[in-house]
């Protein structure tokens, strides 16, 4: 018994570990190379019969105001912190013991790396699958890669994936030619894509669009280079010291 306990651990462990370093040479790949298809984009299309409408668009050709507005509204430490904000948890929990209303905390790298590589699901499992992914993005791709590779799989809509398709979709133009508003609104229905339409927008919708824009012209633009990326840093030590008294 003992002996084919030893040569099950021995066989699991096997299992674990090349697994571990397929998920290691699969990102590494995404850093060059555009994610064909996502979990999702399965799953949506198997059980709930959705098409797939995606068309990958380089970062390079988004507008400004797409990149502000995203931050402003999914994750503004994004440049700054390393996948997890904890300051956005603690408030998160803070917020959720006083309101049915439940926030969420994840960021930008955590939800790119859960629409990637992993199902949707609530579970103590996947997140920490999710905590594994996001580290290895960190890791091995730039801010710049993970927010392209964000834009361009993340659900719009129904079977509609990226900001190009979702662009195309609602407004009948490129991604490049987005109004900054018309940014703020695809943004804005990001919480539930399925649920809300950019083209058609509820008073909710257009509020919470509202909400997004301005928030984003009291931010810094979002810039990849380094100078920009040292003083959001800077920045989001400042906000930690503050916010420790």
């Amino acid at each position: 018994m003992k002996l084919f306990l030893k040569k099950l651990w021995r066989y699991l462990w096997k299992i674990v570990l090349s697994l571990m370093v397929l998920s290691v040479i699969l990102t590494i790949a995404y850093r060059w190379i555009n994610p064909p298809i996502t979990p999702l984009m399965v799953s949506r299309t198997v059980f709930d019969g959705y098409g797939i409408n995606k068309e990958w668009i380089p970062i390079e050709q988004m507008p400004q105001s797409l990149l502000n507005c995203v931050v402003a509204s999914e994750d503004n430490f994004f440049l700054s912190h390393y996948g997890i904000d904890f300051g956005a948890i603690e408030k998160a929990i803070e917020h959720n013991k006083k309101s049915d209303k439940k926030r969420g905390a994840s960021t930008i790298s955590q939800q790119t790396a859960k629409n990637v590589f992993l199902w949707q699901s609530r579970t103590w499992i996947r997140k920490g699958f999710e905590l594994y992914f996001t580290f290895l993005i960190e890791t091995f791709w730039s801010k710049e890669r993970i927010m392209e590779v964000y834009l361009n799989v993340i659900e719009m809509g129904k079977g509609v994936y990226g900001i190009q398709a979702a662009a195309s979709h609602y407004f009948g133009k490129s991604a490049s030619r987005l109004s900054p508003y018309q940014s703020a609104l695809i943004v804005a229905s990001l919480p539930n894509p399925i649920k809300y339409n950019p083209s058609k927008p509820s008073a909710y919708l257009n509020s919470r669009a509202n909400s997004v824009l301005n928030l984003s012209y009291k931010m810094s633009s979002v810039r990849f280079d380094d100078k920009s990326m040292e003083k959001a840093k800077e920045r989001y030590e400042k906000y930690k010291q503050r916010h420790k008294r």
